[in-house]
């Protein structure tokens, strides 16, 4: 059965390597829903949150495939329930439209805020699950939206091990069903 996973990889910031791992996925014809790099807690160690829908399969065998690039340090998967995750969508609207309609109240009931005003428009932050940021921009389709844009999950395991424990734990390029 098809399930919502998301893939941690750690590597060196290597040129090239995202183009190596998004091939990985290209070549098994699987979409990726969301991809998002950042440096992470260690210096010189970069994460990579890529969240895809598929079978834990065949999530394992590209995970396992991943781990075995050079550059990678470790990887893993994750089903929802064992990882925080959020994004961050932000939401450029007319300030005239803004002004007309009781944007204030909008904002505070949906969690969301202004984090700049301009002459013509109004910028505004979510953060939340894609549910929680598609649902404010169905309502925020009636402020006339100039801008909309959306981040990659980002996510981090609900265990207390730390990253370098965990680095140090396994043998380099290897993989695992998330426990970091």
């Amino acid at each position: 059965m098809k399930e919502m996973y998301t893939i941690t990889a750690f590597s060196e910031n290597h040129i090239g390597l995202l183009n190596r791992i998004t091939i990985i996925f290209t070549r098994r014809h699987i979409n990726i829903e969301s991809l998002t790099v950042s440096s992470s807690e260690m210096k010189g160690v970069h994460r990579f949150t890529i969240v895809i829908e598929d079978e834990e399969e065949l999530v394992k065998k590209v995970v396992k495939q991943i781990a075995k690039l050079p550059e990678v340090l470790r990887a893993a998967y994750f089903q929802n329930e064992d990882i925080v995750y959020r994004e961050i969508a932000l939401y450029k609207i007319s300030i005239d439209s803004a002004i007309d309609k009781n944007l204030e109240h909008l904002l505070r009931e949906y969690n969301a805020r202004m984090v700049d005003i301009q002459k013509d428009f109004v910028i505004i932050e979510k953060t939340g699950h894609v549910e929680d940021t598609e649902k404010l921009y169905d309502i925020l389709k009636h402020f006339d939206i100039l801008q909309f844009v959306r981040s990659g999950r980002i996510s981090i395991s609900k265990q207390k091990k730390e990253l370098s424990a965990y680095l140090n734990e396994l043998p380099i390029n290897e993989y695992v069903k998330g426990d970091f």
